[in-house]
């Protein structure tokens, strides 16, 4: 005489179940689509306009940016492996030749693909050097105060039309903005605007203070191009690579061919 009405409250249970998960689920991809105000999404690789093939490999510009004093004196102890001044692999103090983080801006110079990804409330970069991630948060915090100096850099983002905005603060001073030792503070500050441009290309337009590193502010720009790649996998395994490479450059004589 009971079974019927159990059964019709057990459907009833699952009905009301399944009318309070369904929003939730049409609603998750709905704000994502709706935070972002361009799609960024995919894996992208390096391009280097014209006329730029002499020095894009290792820095931001043909000409070094306005140094401090205190900037000049650091550039000119460095021991850079790239560009004019470049010395051996075996002297230089480049540390990411011991697998340190490159840091940011500088990650942009290493000639692997990222992949961006879109995400409710953040951006990641996933970049094949050595698998670092950037997380680029556009859920309206502030900065962190309670984090140690970093590699890469505290992220926070916010989108301006269809173009994502990114502040990066609380740089430790171990890295060097690029390949060739331009130097940067604690104190370093890099904003990026990140968008699509009319040749459908991915540019981040740069803008790097310091005021204890550079005279003036540094400003620049990196555009890259949608691939069907994917991101592999690549790890630093502490300069054997790099060695056994340069030794081979070293050694070769091309009389003996």
């Amino acid at each position: 005489m009971h079974a019927k009405p159990m059964v019709t409250a057990q459907r009833l249970v699952a009905l009301v179940l399944l009318l309070a998960l369904r929003p939730v689920a049409a609603q998750a991809p709905a704000s994502a689509s709706l935070e972002h105000g361009s799609d960024l999404s995919g894996v992208w690789t390096n391009v280097n306009l014209p006329g730029t093939a002499d020095w894009a490999i290792y820095t931001f510009s043909a000409e070094l940016p306005a140094l401090t004093d205190w900037g000049k004196a650091r550039f000119d102890a460095a021991k850079p492996q790239r560009g004019p001044r470049g010395v051996p692999v075996a002297e230089t103090d480049d540390r990411v030749y011991k697998c340190y983080p490159p840091g940011t801006p500088r990650i942009y110079l290493h000639p692997f693909p990222m992949e961006i990804i879109q995400l409710p409330g953040r951006v990641l970069m996933v970049f094949e050097y050595d698998h670092l991630v950037r997380q680029i948060y556009t859920d309206g915090r502030e900065h962190r105060t309670d984090l140690p100096a970093s590699w890469m850099g505290d992220s926070i983002g916010h989108w301006e039309g269809e173009t994502l905005v990114v502040e990066s603060t609380g740089f430790n001073d171990l890295t060097w903005i690029d390949r060739i030792a331009v130097p940067h503070s604690d104190e370093m500050r890099l904003i990026e605007r990140i968008h699509m441009n009319d040749r459908n290309e991915l540019q981040v337009d740069m803008r790097v203070e310091d005021p204890k590193a550079l005279a003036k502010p540094w400003e620049f720009s990196r555009y890259y191009r949608k691939t069907d790649w994917t991101i592999e996998e690549l790890m630093c395994e502490d300069n054997a690579t790099y060695s056994e490479f340069e030794n081979e450059l070293l050694e070769f004589d091309d009389k003996a061919e």
